[in-house]
């Protein structure tokens, strides 16, 4: 009897819902195509190991820009340039927020970074302190004796292993590290030394990074990652994170006392950071842990991507015989009679510009973009997109887009030859870096680094694949996707 009198309540329910909250026929919105969902869970079984491919497989069916549903959360996917130019400058200042993550939280305090803090003052503070303090053209080029060094020590490293099997992801990520640690903190952390193995523990940070979390869409499941042990890691990784950042303070306050720098060299990040701290250089107070996620966020930009991609690009190389050999032509006729290339050689070397351009539009380091957040409802593409929706860039997609390249799986750096396209955020074809207000600030950094030690491994070695051995493609997904599998090779000294 119970059962009958529910029915009716529900529906009167139902009814009422449909009649105070649901838009009126006049006023329904226009949304974005949809793939059907589950309950409860939404879109999220159709997310797959790898989001960028299987988003952009839904998108050849559904359209450009559609909408998805993960757990509680409206997510629009833009696979176009149009969608990409329509969130990330025409409507640029709505899409400004990241929607809340609860890693970062913890593990960038409270995401008070650049990165993935809330669209605000604060974030505006903290934007304007990294642009103009810590990585305007001026401060970068005050690096570039750390650059050269850390990479001449990679070459000297390879040096030492040639004729046999080496290890080149483990190579280009040591180099990496060195050059973000001594930009960071004025040294390198050795994995011989005492204390925390800094160069693991950023590992253990991107991978934790990367790592979907359910709770974040369905917050009643929140529980599981009790369970699978999750929360423990990322306490763990935040404490012994904490713990190294206030060594590195300590460390950067004593030297200080002792007179800083020495004369000719570049002040580090802690440096600058330190000097600000209390307001005097930009009027704003920077807090003790804002300070540590700025910190966090130069490690994090400045090395997984950057050695993912060159390692990407080295693959790509071994794969295609006749792109080394323009390559090597070019590098080593430029740097005939000359011990090193510096970076004043490079700009020169436009094949060599368009082999990294290349390699970053089939292997965008963050396919997905960071993640955005509606501030408001907006018209995207003549869809109604309601406030709180979280967007996502597929920025591999628009790299593999037939409409926008000619034979788009094919690697080819001579379309960028005679080509304006550029990867600072101005040509949406191409946005490895993202673009707009919450692009990466550490575009140029990144790249020099990229050509310099492209350009001396072309000019000091010759690279070959190990005897019987095939290139693995897999991909590995995480806060930046890279091969399953390092990438091993083989080194001979060039003639040059």
């Amino acid at each position: 009897m119970e059962y009958f009198l529910l029915v009716p309540l529900l529906a009167s329910i139902y009814f009422l819902h449909q009649l105070f909250f649901s838009p009126s026929n006049t006023q329904k919105r226009l949304l974005p195509p949809s793939p059907t969902k589950l309950p409860i869970i939404g879109n999220l079984h159709q997310l797959g190991s790898l989001p960028h491919r299987s988003l952009h497989q839904l998108s050849n069916k559904y359209g450009p820009l559609m909408l998805l549903q993960f757990g509680s959360k409206p997510v629009i996917v833009a696979s176009s340039v149009n969608a990409a130019r329509d969130i990330m400058k025409t409507h640029d200042l709505v899409w400004s927020n990241r929607p809340k993550s609860s890693i970062t939280d913890k593990l960038f305090y409270g995401s008070k970074d650049v990165a993935f803090t809330s669209y605000g003052e604060d974030w505006r503070q903290i934007k304007s302190i990294f642009m103009f303090h810590l990585l305007n053209n001026t401060r970068v080029q005050s690096y570039r004796r750390v650059r050269e060094e850390e990479i001449s020590n990679m070459i000297d490293k390879i040096r030492q292993q040639c004729d046999s099997v080496i290890d080149l992801r483990d190579v280009l990520s040591c180099m990496t590290n060195n050059i973000i640690s001594r930009v960071t903190t004025g040294r390198t952390y050795n994995e011989g030394e005492s204390g925390i193995a800094v160069k693991a523990l950023l590992e253990q940070l991107l991978v934790l990074t990367g790592t979907f979390n359910i709770g974040d869409y369905i917050p009643w499941l929140k529980w599981l990652n009790k369970i699978n042990g999750m929360d423990c890691r990322v306490k763990k990784v935040a404490k012994d994170l904490d713990a190294f950042l206030e060594s590195v303070i300590e460390e950067r306050v004593i030297r200080n006392k002792k007179g800083g720098c020495s004369v000719g060299e570049a002040i580090d990040f802690v440096g600058i950071l330190l000097e600000i701290q209390n307001g005097k250089e930009t009027g704003y107070t920077l807090q003790r842990d804002t300070l540590k996620a700025l910190l966090l966020d130069a490690f994090v930009g400045g090395t997984e991507s950057v050695y993912t991609s060159l390692e990407w690009t080295m693959t790509e190389l071994l794969m295609h015989p006749r792109v080394v050999k323009k390559l090597e032509d070019e590098v080593r006729e430029l740097g005939q009679g000359k011990t090193e290339i510096t970076e004043d050689d490079l700009r020169n070397m436009h094949y060599l510009k368009a082999v990294i351009k290349e390699s970053l539009r089939l292997h965008p380091p963050n396919p997905l973009l960071l993640p955005r957040e509606s501030r408001e409802d907006v018209k995207l593409l003549d869809y109604d997109i309601p406030a709180k929706t979280q967007g996502l860039i597929n920025a591999w997609a628009m790299g593999r887009d037939p409409l926008l390249w000619d034979d788009p799986d094919e690697y080819r750096p001579e379309r960028f030859l005679n080509s304006d396209i550029d990867v600072k955020g101005q040509n949406f074809e191409l946005i490895p870096f993202g673009a707009g207000r919450r692009g990466c600030p550490g575009i140029t950094f990144a790249i020099i680094i990229n050509e310099l030690a492209l350009a001396r491994l072309v000019h000091k070695f010759n690279f070959a694949l190990p005897k019987e051995e095939d290139l693995d493609m897999t991909e590995c997904n995480g806060l930046s996707v890279r091969r399953k599998l390092p990438l091993f090779a083989v080194a001979t000294p060039s003639s040059s």
